[in-house]
């Protein structure tokens, strides 16, 4: 079940065109402020009260762009996809999608290698995350981002979304459906009923405390094999937003 705006079915994420800082750190807590309340949720097996249960698999990433961290995501290096990115919704300034090419994290496959993303090409490892060309050659799938282009604030918050370690793998058909329709309810759903005592819109996706209203769509089940990873997640995303004092 869903809090305060709608529930979808799986997210997406990060690109950019010029050196982009990304950190990988240790905690969830380190980038809890795009976390409603600043709590995780709880993922059985691999999230539970803040603490990764298994940190040689599952990786924190706090998104950065241009020195400003925009979202976080926590990243499955075995399956190379994300678990969830989290992100605080403010509503869409720039309405456009910015051209920019596919980023891969650096730091994912060496932490020596330096916080700056970089565009994917075929000779960067990705041992530990998905590539760009894993999607090429194939009509079925999309990238499909964990935090829409749609919801993301100003050019850069959209630029900082296309990166590959903010995508899972999902059927075209869905992205460019359904899928689409519930990302402009939910983004509706948080302009109306997401306000906070400054009169500003204030969403947080995904949300751990629950809300008091509620309501829900069936989630959905995205799979992806190819020569570099394979990987069968079930997403869903969840809104809500910070109570009023």
């Amino acid at each position: 079940m869903m809090t305060l705006a709608t529930s979808l079915g799986a997210f997406l994420l990060l690109l950019s065109i010029v050196p982009t800082i990304t950190e990988v750190v240790t905690s969830i807590l380190m980038c809890n402020h795009f976390l409603l309340g600043g709590n995780p949720p709880d993922i059985p097996g691999i999230l539970i009260n803040g603490q990764i249960l298994n940190q040689n698999r599952y990786k924190v990433i706090c998104q950065t762009y241009n020195n400003n961290r925009r979202f976080v995501t926590l990243y499955d290096i075995t399956y190379k996809i994300p678990v969830f990115s989290a992100y605080k919704y403010t509503g869409d300034l720039s309405k456009d999608r910015p051209a920019t090419p596919w980023k891969i994290e650096p730091q994912l496959e060496n932490m020596a290698a330096g916080e700056d993303m970089q565009n994917d090409n075929a000779k960067f490892p990705h041992n530990y995350q998905a590539a760009d060309a894993d999607y090429n050659g194939q009509n079925l799938w999309d990238r499909g981002h964990l935090f829409p282009v749609s919801h993301a604030y100003n050019t850069d918050d959209k630029i900082s979304t296309c990166t590959l370690t903010n995508t899972v793998p999902q059927a075209k058909t869905c992205n460019r459906g359904k899928w689409r329709v519930d990302e402009k309810r939910m983004k509706n759903a948080m302009d109306i009923n997401c306000i906070n005592n400054n009169k500003n819109i204030e969403g947080f996706v995904p949300e751990h405390s629950p809300a008091p209203t509620t309501y829900s769509t069936t989630g959905s089940i995205f799979l992806f094999k190819s020569g570099r990873h394979s990987a069968a997640t079930t997403a869903t995303r969840s809104s809500g937003c910070q109570a009023r004092s």
